[in-house]
């Protein structure tokens, strides 16, 4: 599909970015051949949040992107604003793009009087005014069943395995979940990396202590392989350089991480440099600096959400982006 194809047909479609990864925004208007809408964001004294479109709205096809890097509450919070002022400024369609989606690891309660904070975000999502979400490598697929309306569940998976065809020798991957959980997505990955075998880390988590994770042992032989260590999203990188250790005692070679959300809280970036994997592999979902670190490796994701865009906006399928 060329570009001015796109162009012809985009009297209606426009495309809102939020603050929080600007560069992802003028990245996948890029790739769509059009402009970010411009928009007047700024805070009060006293932290609330105003926007102002500096384009009319009305009756068009909104796409509203936002990142939710660090501080995630403020981000959240000014895309719930920018769908607000989208749904009172009489857009048509209102589509909330969330890459990363927020509160994804709150998605059921564990133990009694907790909540389940990822419901609660569809919930704000939808009575701010989203007609539909698009998000990528949700952190469980239930999510998809929160929100009232289209959830599009986007894959990163195509852009990291073909980073690790082109750089490895596929004939020595061993493909590694970091937990028994993550062995169906693992699957998929050997599947495509020409049928690699699989190993999964045994480990366990303490209900009472947030980002607690102890790698027991490796299930599966790894010894001399060059093993690609899966997971959806890395926080403080505690539980996937645990999960290093555990590959290295046991006699792996090269191993390479491989993440679509790079959070890289607090100590992660100083875990994971001196962890002993060869290449921590991220997309752009959340800004990224390759600063400070020597073994870390962007992707870009602003291919696959503007192909999104376009299926969405085109009434096409997004089912054969994947196909």
């Amino acid at each position: 599909m060329s570009t001015t194809h796109w162009i012809d047909n985009q009297k209606n479609l426009m495309l809102f970015s939020g603050r929080a990864h600007p560069e992802l925004g003028e990245a996948v208007a890029r790739e769509l051949g059009i402009e970010v809408t411009p928009t007047t964001a700024r805070d009060f004294a006293n932290g609330e949040i105003f926007v102002r479109f500096e384009e009319s709205v009305r009756g068009s096809d909104a796409f509203v992107l936002q990142s939710h890097p660090q501080p995630l509450n403020n981000w959240l919070m000014e895309q719930l604003i920018m769908i607000d002022a989208l749904k009172r400024g009489s857009a048509k369609r209102i589509t909330a793009i969330l890459p990363f989606y927020p509160y994804a690891r709150q998605d059921k309660k564990h133990r009694g009087r907790e909540p389940i904070s990822a419901r609660l975000v569809a919930d704000l999502l939808k009575t701010a005014g989203a007609d539909r979400i698009v998000s990528v490598d949700l952190h469980t697929d239930q999510i998809q069943g929160f929100f009232d309306g289209p959830v599009d569940h986007m894959h990163a998976m195509p852009i990291l395995t073909d980073y690790v065809k082109a750089n490895y020798n596929l004939d020595n991957i061993c493909v590694v979940s970091p937990d028994a959980g993550r062995v169906k997505v693992a699957e998929k990955w050997a599947n495509v990396l020409g049928d690699a075998p699989l190993a999964f880390i045994h480990k366990t988590r303490d209900v009472d202590v947030a980002n607690k994770v102890t790698a027991n042992r490796v299930v599966g032989d790894v010894k001399g392989r060059t093993c690609v260590l899966l997971d959806d999203m890395i926080d403080t990188g505690g539980t996937i350089a645990g999960a290093v250790g555990v590959l290295r005692e046991a006699g792996a070679g090269d191993v390479i991480i491989a993440t679509t959300h790079g959070v890289f809280s607090g100590p992660a970036r100083e875990r994971l440099s001196s962890c002993g994997a060869r290449e921590i592999i991220t997309t752009d979902t959340l800004p990224q600096s390759t600063e400070g670190w020597d073994n870390l490796t962007v992707l870009p994701i602003a291919p696959l959400v503007a192909k999104t865009i376009h299926e969405i906006f085109e009434n096409g399928s997004v089912t054969t982006l994947f196909e």
